[in-house]
């Protein structure tokens, strides 16, 4: 069964709404994991179990949230932000994630902005298609 974009909104919408504890409302788009819904790194764990539940897709470690491996990487980090290639590899590894207003800026900080409602929907849609 193939969802519209609509439809994967709604069901994230209610994952992060269950596994945050935030108001659907808060829940939009635009909305980041962390800063604007609340979300810490042990609640990746638990939204990546519930999205795999929710829709019956498998989520590999580091494949949704992969920052270890880029962090862990000393050619891609430089004082304190993301170098040439770090970028190249993030855009590799997050092809789901819009990176441009970031790319202006790569504060290593600043990565957890990254991971956005909209980003899940992308990383959701493409797993399905995948799987069809």
């Amino acid at each position: 069964m193939t969802m519209t974009r609509e439809q994967v909104l709604s069901k994230i919408q209610e994952v992060l709404v269950d596994a945050l504890g935030v108001d659907d409302d808060d829940v939009t788009p635009d909305a980041t994991l962390m800063s604007d819904l609340g979300a810490e790194s042990i609640d990746f764990l638990d939204i990546v179990f519930r999205l795999e539940k929710a829709f019956g897709i498998r989520i590999p470690r580091e494949e949704l949230f992969p920052t270890e491996s880029l962090m862990n990487n000393k050619e891609f980090i430089q004082n304190g932000k993301l170098t040439s290639k770090g970028l190249d590899e993030m855009r590799k590894l997050m092809p789901h994630t819009d990176l441009s207003k970031f790319a202006k800026d790569p504060d290593i900080n600043k990565i957890g902005d990254l991971f956005t409602v909209s980003a899940l929907v992308n990383y959701v849609e493409t797993k399905l298609k995948n799987a069809a």
